[in-house]
């Protein structure tokens, strides 16, 4: 394995009924609290109701950001920095899926800015270091991202068509409550789209050297296997605790630090979806289940080894009598069914982009080394055209 430094400071409080341990946690939060929410559905499962009575018996006076979109948007960002900069907010608490804690994330950074107004430009695109963000909890409702336990945060300049990410040690949560329970009214695509997008941050670490044994890669397989098992589980009965428990750990080890341990990871599926949803508005999960497995089907000739041992370990594929190169395509024609099989997307066509399309968005997707090998915009065509 590669040397690397571990550090994740987050506090977790997962199970049913794991909001009581938001009283403590209020403690030290200061007076004045900011409220971040998506489009209502906390108001309709009653989570708003049970985290404003704990906010109102902790005497807390609270200001409150509602209506954060799927993909949030810079002018969201400023929104919630207004409100933190001319009330003077002393903690940002958000309740919702990868998208509330991101923007979130990104108002609690850009507030402490001296100068917020070209945040876009100073943290999003030249990566600026920033030496302070209001401190943040949030309150999980969508497992998918792993926002809930690291440093990043991923926002769409929508007027530019760009979607980047901008990641700060201080952007990590004090902490993140973590119940199944309320993740049982998700609607079944975001779900589906939730557990495509847990899948595909695994792949972005496992397809990347080193490909000798070590644990990263170990553990990284359990996940792939767990969050399939427990996503049939959860498509049959959407009130299985068990599999509801399980996808929501899933999505948080995802991306917490573990299985990024000693690996080079990859990225540039993500970047491509980027763009995608960057002109199209899509989920993010259904732009993953169309480009992701099109774009290790380009690159697995640079590691059949790899690709080869996840047909067989994840994927299930017999080895009998073939050749790596032959699992490998195995597996990933299996995974693209896969995603097929649970309602997901898997052509651009059925998420409403035209084939015309492709050549502009080429130009907005940022290249980035990858681990088995770089790309260049004919190859992103090429990927594109074969998810048509």
């Amino acid at each position: 394995m590669k040397a690397f430094t571990y550090y994740n400071p987050v506090k977790i409080y997962f199970g049913v009924g794991a909001i009581e341990n938001l009283k403590q946690e209020l403690t030290d939060c200061g007076e004045k609290i900011l409220l971040t929410y998506g489009g209502g559905s906390i108001k309709k499962n009653g989570i708003y109701e049970q985290v404003s009575g704990i906010l109102k018996e902790a005497g807390k006076t609270v200001f409150e950001l509602s209506g954060i979109m799927a993909n949030p948007r810079t002018d969201k960002v400023m929104e919630g920095v207004e409100i933190c900069r001319r009330e003077k907010i002393d903690f940002i608490l958000a309740a919702g899926g990868g998208s509330v804690i991101d923007c979130s994330k990104a108002i609690a950074t850009v507030s402490c800015m001296e100068d917020p107004a070209d945040f876009w430009n100073r943290l999003f695109v030249n990566k600026e270091k920033t030496d302070q963000a209001i401190p943040l909890g949030t309150i999980l409702t969508i497992p998918a991202t792993g926002s809930e336990m690291n440093t990043d945060c991923v926002i769409t300049n929508w007027e530019e068509q760009l979607k980047y990410s901008y990641s700060s040690i201080h952007q990590y949560p004090r902490f993140s409550i973590l119940d199944p329970e309320y993740t049982y009214t998700m609607p079944k695509n975001q779900l589906i789209y939730g557990s495509v997008d847990i899948l595909s941050h695994i792949f972005e670490i496992y397809f990347s050297k080193p490909d000798e044994n070590n644990v990263s890669d170990d553990v990284a397989e359990a996940l792939m296997r767990n969050v399939m098992e427990n996503l049939d589980t959860a498509l049959q009965d959407p009130l299985d605790e068990n599999a509801r428990s399980n996808l929501m750990w899933d999505s948080t080890m995802a991306l917490n630090g573990i299985i990024q341990a000693g690996k080079e990871e990859d990225w540039m599926a993500h970047k491509i979806e980027h763009a995608l949803s960057a002109f199209y508005d899509i989920p993010h999960g259904a732009g993953l289940a169309i480009c992701h497995p099109a774009y290790l089907s380009y690159i697995c000739h640079k590691a059949p080894g790899k690709f080869a041992r996840y047909a067989v370990r994840v994927m299930g594929c017999d080895p009998k009598g073939k050749t790596n190169e032959e699992l490998a395509e195995e597996g990933i024609r299996k995974t693209r069914e896969y995603f097929k099989k649970i309602g997901a997307p898997v052509t651009l066509s059925q998420v409403g982009i035209p084939a015309g399309a492709i050549e502009k968005i080429v130009e907005k997707i940022l290249l980035i080394p990858a681990s088995y090998t770089t790309l260049d915009r004919e190859d992103l065509k090429k990927i594109l055209n074969s998810c048509i």
